[in-house]
């Protein structure tokens, strides 16, 4: 081969050489490249440190009681159950022991974690058929079911008592979130609103790669047990639309986390007659998140709104 014909050569691999690169690059008809195989791969952002607040769950053995109280279901219910038997305690009767009930239950808890309430601006359709621009509220969160919860255990002491226990069970849990905004200042409170108008932008703000989920739609999800190795936590976001722009404190307060309840019986609210439980209130487990947000109502800023309330707690659990 002469001199003249090795250029030639030469030449038309340099000049063919990228094309060719790039048919190798494409693979066969229908297959992606490799740099879009990686993209499609990606996973849900990886948080940095402090960004996430994580609430432990915590149930008590208290939770899984009430009392001893009055069963005012007997008490006050049945008539002519006053009497003095003759050979045994008064103490043994219905009534005296109805006096001093305990009630008891099985006591679950999730993990409740979040990101800072932040605002985002979006369209949302009006009764008119136009579209309004509007200031969403709005906070990122997850539940996760850690397991571990609390089921009371009757057992027999050595004197033939009744004694109880708790054994630590695993179990699925339905998140049923009930999220309120509520500011004491003003003495104003928001629903979580459900704006569909707004989950999409939210959902490519925080993290196109991940699931978010509505108080709706998260409630029909059953969630199963995270261990070290699989995390079975779910994501969801709650929105407030139309908040006052005056407020400088405000608590978001979220019930669902757990079934934990108390309840009374007011006096004289039980009538003979009435039905089970007729006149009673009732108090659930609530996670209270306290916030606050030094700035003024011209110019709302997401960068404003801080965790926690100087001199209070962050958070806190209680009856409500």
């Amino acid at each position: 081969m002469n001199t003249c014909s090795r250029c030639l050569i030469l030449t038309l691999v340099m000049v063919f050489s990228p094309v060719l690169a790039g048919f190798a690059d494409a693979g066969a008809p229908g297959e992606r490249s490799e740099p879009e195989k990686f993209r499609s791969r990606k996973g849900p952002r990886k948080l940095a440190p402090g960004v996430l607040t994580v609430v432990a769950p915590g149930p008590q053995e208290s939770d899984t009681f009430s009392g001893p109280r009055e069963f005012v279901e007997i008490v006050q219910g049945i008539p002519e159950l006053d009497w003095t038997p003759d050979f045994t305690p008064k103490s043994y009767t219905l009534k005296e022991i109805a006096k001093k009930s305990v009630f008891r239950h099985s006591v679950w808890q999730l993990e409740f974690a979040f990101k800072p309430v932040r605002m985002i601006e979006v369209d949302v359709p009006q009764p008119t058929g136009k579209m309004r621009r509007k200031r969403i509220w709005y906070m990122v969160y997850r539940v996760t079911n850690r397991g571990y919860h609390l089921q009371p255990v009757a057992e027999e002491d050595k004197w033939g008592h009744e004694t109880f226990d708790y054994d630590r069970i695993n179990h699925t849990i339905r998140f049923f979130p009930h999220l309120v905004l509520e500011s004491r200042e003003y003495e104003k409170s928001y629903l979580d609103r459900i704006i569909p108008a707004a989950m999409r932008p939210i959902q490519q703000r925080e993290d196109p790669n991940l699931r978010f989920y509505n108080s709706v739609q998260i409630s029909t999800l059953d969630i199963g047990i995270s261990t070290e190795k699989i995390d079975r936590g779910v994501w969801g976001v709650a929105t407030w639309m139309d908040i006052d722009p005056r407020i400088d404190f405000f608590s978001v307060f979220v019930k669902g986390l757990t079934n934990a309840f108390q309840f009374t019986d007011p006096p004289g609210a039980f009538q003979p007659g009435d039905l089970p439980g007729a006149g009673r209130s009732y108090a659930t487990r609530t996670l209270q998140l306290n916030f606050w947000r030094p700035g003024d109502s011209i110019e709302e800023h997401e960068e404003e709104i801080r965790f926690g309330i100087p001199d209070e707690v962050d958070y806190r659990w209680i009856y409500r």
